[in-house]
């Protein structure tokens, strides 16, 4: 195998290397941002980039983010994300994955890969075969694909907007329009169809959104109008990037929370979301509900699912907190949940003391 790693010099990142392996095809990045609380931990992403810089833009941001989801969600794990530049349909191979897999043990535990967009937790299943260093896999000891945990989290983030705006986080008659019903989406969906919302969705699947739009009496409307629909809550569940400039003034919804990461464009959008009147659910405590759940695997007695769903209920408080300190000092909900994480990053607090426990390495 002739991997070959290049470190990238980035300002403000602990480690980026470009890994390439010419007989599986791998060209990958590995963006380590923050290890001040504990090793960085982050999703896999495979997603067929239009070119390099536009995949390096991406693992930058996500990796980033990480650092801040895993410091609200006091988990004791640093920020850090990969990409595979391949499209997860025609692309992928055990060979690529494998390749990808003894990138990631160069590392010797800086970093922990986990299932993300193009790759599954059966795919983790094969990474593992090259690296003790992952988790969300798919079998008994394991947790499987987090989904279900992303989407109850952000659905307490719906609830925790409409505790802020109304005094009360009733759900029944509310409209939630949700951007990207995938994994996370369509069971968002499903729980906020049980607690009595009118839901309004999009995708870009049309089979996927016909089967949903009968499944909960949901309304469709176009991938590029879900942005713009009259709604109590925006629930952005697909790519990053679609609160900006362009869009923030056209929007008619009273809140934003979503389980897609990087939902704003720029930081500042946050404030042009304030400046209107829209409450945002900062993305990173809201969708933190999977690296709870992964997280959990790596615990001295194995993965327990109800330990993570009573970390991820965590989730509301946190946002009602974050909410009050935006008010107080006049700021935006993102900036907030910022110097809340720079805070703990920068005095230590929930630094892990104790090993983190690798239980499903197959490698020999």
């Amino acid at each position: 195998m002739d991997l070959r790693e290049e470190e990238l010099e980035v300002a403000g990142y602990e480690k980026v290397v470009k890994v390439t392996e010419k007989e599986s095809g791998l060209q990958g990045i590995i963006a380590i941002h923050n290890t001040t609380l504990g090793p960085g931990l982050g999703g896999t992403r495979i997603y067929p980039y239009k070119s390099f810089d536009e995949a390096l833009n991406d693992v930058l941001r996500l990796s980033k983010g990480m650092t801040y989801k895993a410091g609200m969600a006091g988990v004791g794990l640093g920020g850090a994300k990969s990409v595979i530049i391949a499209d997860p349909k025609t692309e992928k191979s055990p060979e690529l994955l494998k390749a990808f897999g003894k990138a990631v043990d160069h590392l010797k535990g800086k970093y922990i890969c986990a299932e993300d967009v193009g790759c599954s937790p059966e795919d983790i299943d094969t990474i593992l075969q090259a690296t003790k260093y992952a988790c969300g896999v798919h079998n008994l000891r394991g947790s499987g694909n987090p989904a279900s945990f992303t989407a109850h989290g952000t659905f307490l983030g719906i609830q925790s907007v409409l505790q802020e705006l109304d005094g009360n986080d009733c759900l029944e008659g509310k409209t939630v329009a949700i951007q990207g019903v995938g994994s996370v989406g369509k069971r968002l969906a499903e729980r906020l169809f049980w607690a009595g919302a009118k839901l309004i969705i999009s995708d870009i699947d049309l089979d996927v959104i016909e089967h949903f739009a009968h499944q909960f009496d949901a309304e469709r409307v176009p991938a590029e109008e879900i942005l713009f629909v009259e709604c109590d809550v925006l629930a952005p569940c697909a790519m990053g990037g679609v609160i900006n400039q362009e869009t923030v003034p056209k929007l008619r919804c009273r809140a934003v929370a979503g389980a897609a990461n990087n939902q704003l464009l720029k930081p500042t959008d946050a404030d042009h979301l304030a400046d209107r009147g829209i409450l945002y659910a900062p993305d990173f405590v809201t969708n933190a509900g999977g690296l709870i759940n992964v997280m959990n695997e790596l615990q001295r007695d194995g993965y327990n699912a109800t330990q993570a769903r009573n970390m991820i209920r965590e989730i509301y408080h946190q946002l009602l907190e974050i909410y009050e300190v935006a008010q107080q000092n006049q700021i935006s909900t993102h900036q907030a949940a910022v110097s809340i994480v720079d805070h703990r990053l920068d005095k230590g607090i929930g630094k892990r003391t104790d090993e983190l426990c690798f239980h499903f390495a197959t490698t020999g």
